[in-house]
């Protein structure tokens, strides 16, 4: 294989490489960029000499510190700790979700162009989300790297790592998907403590995380019919088999519906979280 150095290249996938490898919040939002104007200018191939390898751990700064999800502090919000705390969570995730996005460019290939198009852009646009929420930690006092996070996105994205379908089924349709449910009761929360300025930020994260687990829902719905393959059952039966965590209601039906879920997901969704049962790998 050959080596992929981190320079200008002519290569879509050696350019996520490179973005995926960069640890300092700075370089890999400056590489990010850099790729995804690029792409739009058309100055990048979907040809490589190096086959994607796994990836155990994207590049990331030594902070903040990775532990349990049980382990997470938490913090009320009614205090400044509990904000930047809640802040911080959620830029860890922005901060996950490049990777995650760059990691469904390079390792899944021989794939019409506008998969890798969606993906670029949704990469792109975490990039942006991270870069606002910092800020705002930044104007609090704080930095990314001063509470601890758990890593549970990125353990999602070495599980399905193997099959694209899978990756769309989990990581958009399941993970990022909770994001639809929960923020707008963050929002809320905010709001009632006068927090505007992080209100406009998650707004923003909103409307774009719909469209996330949207094009989740489309490359998810694409790779069913192309194995011929009925996508409501195989999103449940995906559940089943990989997906080890529980799920938690209420559901957000209309940002979810947005995002592409059917009515028949969505109350398969609903017994699964009523039965208060945990999927089992």
């Amino acid at each position: 294989m050959v080596p992929v150095t981190c320079n200008p290249t002519e290569s879509l996938f050696d350019a996520a490489y490179c973005c995926l490898q960069a640890c300092a919040p700075e370089d890999k939002v400056r590489l990010t960029e850099l790729t995804a104007k690029k792409w739009r200018n058309g100055l990048l191939s979907l040809v490589s000499e190096n086959a994607p390898e796994p990836i155990r751990e994207p590049g990331r700064p030594a902070r903040p510190e990775l532990v349990l999800p049980g382990n997470v502090p938490k913090r009320r919000l009614g205090t400044k700790a509990g904000l930047t705390a809640l802040i911080h969570a959620v830029t860890h995730i922005e901060f996950n979700a490049i990777n995650l996005a760059w990691d469904a460019v390079y390792r899944f290939r021989e794939l019409p162009e506008p998969f890798y198009s969606d993906w670029v852009k949704v990469a792109h646009e975490e990039a942006y989300h991270f870069q606002l929420l910092r800020t705002r930690l930044n104007e609090l006092g704080h930095d990314y790297g001063d509470f601890p996070a758990h890593n549970g996105l990125w353990e999602m994205a070495r599980k399905t790592d193997f099959d694209p379908m899978v990756r769309m089924a989990l990581v958009p349709r399941v993970l990022e998907a909770r994001g639809l449910d929960v923020t707008p009761g963050i929002i809320k929360r905010l709001r009632a403590v006068q927090e505007e300025k992080t209100v406009a930020i998650l707004d923003i994260i909103l409307r774009d995380e719909i469209g996330h687990v949207k094009i989740g829902s489309h490359w998810f719905k694409y790779f069913c019919d192309q194995r011929h393959l009925d996508c409501e059952q195989t999103f449940r039966d995906l559940l089943s088999q990989y997906f080890s965590g529980q799920l938690s209601a209420p559901f957000h039906h209309e940002a979810r519906k947005q995002a592409g879920f059917t009515v028949a997901e969505l109350e398969a969704l609903e017994g699964i979280a009523a039965s208060g049962t945990k999927q089992s790998i």
